[in-house]
């Protein structure tokens, strides 16, 4: 995990990788509990007799399932000391472009483009969040991420 003291250490890492995380198995009763939150029920997430003969071969993650890890990759890549409270503050680009195969393993690189100060104590990032899939030839998803973390010192 990376440790910033301060918003001025996060401001020298603009342009860089800054952290990966740690691998995440998706499996598929949480495929399913995603479903049912989502009321996403087809058949390619949650029937696995009907997947493995579908044209992934086994059931898949819903892409936003996938989406819906960034937030656990954030806690577990990067901490900003001192800082009271983090949001997320939106997406500007997010593009799904493997499928999830249920457990698969899965970790994010996590690239600094972008920061600036918000007043009065805050400071809002864009991430260039890359999510792998163990063994996969390209990412499963690309998003750039917006945060805000408020109340760490300058």
């Amino acid at each position: 995990m990376k440790t910033f003291h301060s918003y001025s250490e996060v401001l020298s890492c603009i342009g860089q990788e800054v952290a990966v995380s740690d691998w995440v198995t998706i499996t598929q009763p949480q495929i399913q509990m995603f479903a049912d939150a989502t009321g996403d029920q087809q058949w390619i997430h949650t029937d696995p007799e009907r997947a493995a003969k579908g044209p992934f071969g086994a059931p898949i993650a819903h892409g936003f399932l996938t989406l819906s890890l960034l937030p656990r990759f954030f806690e577990s890549t990067f901490e900003i000391e001192g800082a009271r409270m983090g949001v997320n503050y939106g997406l500007n680009r997010v593009r799904f472009m493997a499928p999830v195969p249920v457990n698969s393993r899965l970790r994010a690189r996590m690239s600094l483009q972008a920061a600036e100060r918000i007043e009065p104590e805050g400071l809002q990032m864009t991430w260039l969040v890359t999510v792998e899939r163990e063994g996969g030839d390209k990412p499963v998803c690309v998003a750039e991420s917006l945060a805000r973390s408020f109340g760490a010192p300058a």
